[in-house]
């Protein structure tokens, strides 16, 4: 027997607009009544959601080009989730209790058309790894720049959730020589003994044309950059002829308290990317929908042989997200930032 459902159910919402980056006091939790599915909607129990750094453009409000609206005060926050279904109507081919993906992170329980639910099958030992970022970092490094067996691969934002996994699909893929950048010594530490990167530059460390020529005297082939700014800069003095850039992120800019986190103007040598031939690829996800499965299927594999990790923190409980979310714009975390809702509802 299914056990008996709250009357209520607790999401975040935007409590004030930030000035800069958001801090956990923009936010608050809210009880409201549990969602009525509407025709062709899904109930869902979530389980698990995903902090990721685009909240920042939508919270600045700097959303033209992209996919999601803007977020004003008073609406609930969204974002990659893993839930149970608790009603599904019927012809929808979704059974209660099955595991969902879909965007309605921020809430206990969730009302989602049936298009916007993926089922989660048996693909990865562990359902909540199916919300790691590592589907961009694969499409970045296999569809965009074509890394090469024997090749140097350099991958800015490296304790991110796409960093995290970039640097060991690199590994796996052949990359002779393996290089990141962080912002602590400490994570650097964990970068090289945990992920076998085998340099890690250090903002605040020197310069990163400096270090980058250290770690890499014979240039870069690869760049997978979740950055931008000086760091990609940098990328284009050590590129070796021929080299392909992957553009995955653009924290440089998402992460200046002075900016709305939709912009991330860097100044490049120009002259440096014609004469070596260097290409630049900007990813977008959608130009790629066969990516999504090759990376589930290859990082399955991965997991279950022990040749990879999935890098994350679970925060538990609701409560603590918008601090969490805090603490993640500001660098506390390394790898993927889960919300852990399983003690919930």
């Amino acid at each position: 027997m299914s056990p008996a459902l709250p009357a209520s159910a607790t999401e975040v919402r935007l409590r004030r607009l930030p000035e800069g980056l958001p801090r956990a006091g923009d936010f608050e939790l809210v009880e409201r009544p549990l969602p009525r599915p509407a025709p062709g909607e899904v109930l869902v129990r979530n389980r698990y959601f995903q902090l990721f750094a685009g909240l920042r453009t939508l919270l600045g409000g700097e959303t033209e080009g992209l996919p999601l609206p803007p977020l004003g005060v008073g609406d609930t926050l969204f974002g990659p989730a893993l839930g149970e279904v608790v009603s599904a109507p019927p012809g929808s081919g979704l059974a209660e209790g099955a595991l969902v993906e879909h965007l309605a992170g921020w809430r206990t329980y969730a009302s989602v058309p049936v298009e916007g639910c993926t089922p989660v099958g048996a693909e990865l030992p562990d359902p909540a790894a199916r919300l790691s970022s590592g589907s961009a970092a694969w499409a970045g490094l296999v569809r965009l720049a074509g890394l090469r067996e024997g090749e140097t691969v350099l991958v800015t934002g490296a304790a991110g959730g796409v960093g995290s996994l970039a640097g060991q699909i690199a590994r796996r893929l052949g990359a002779a020589r393996v290089i990141g950048t962080t912002g602590s010594p400490a994570k650097a530490e964990r970068l090289r003994a945990e992920l076998g990167y085998d340099a890690v530059l250090v903002r605040g460390a020197g310069s990163f044309e400096e270090q980058l020529r250290r770690a890499a005297p014979e240039g870069i082939d690869v760049l997978l950059d979740n950055v931008g700014g000086e760091q990609l800069a940098a990328a284009v003095l050590a590129a070796r002829q021929g080299a392909r850039f992957a553009l995955v992120g653009a924290l440089s800019g998402q992460l200046d308290p002075a900016r709305g986190g939709g912009s991330a103007p860097t100044a490049l040598d120009v002259f440096r990317v014609i004469t070596k031939g260097i290409t630049l690829y900007g990813l977008n996800g959608g130009d790629h929908p066969e990516a999504g499965p090759e990376w589930l299927a290859r990082f399955g594999d991965w997991l279950r042989a022990g040749e990879i990790s999935f890098p994350h923190v679970r925060i538990p409980g609701m409560e603590r997200a918008p601090r969490a979310l805090q603490d993640m714009l500001g660098g506390a975390h390394f790898g993927t930032v889960l919300v852990d809702l399983t003690g919930e509802g």
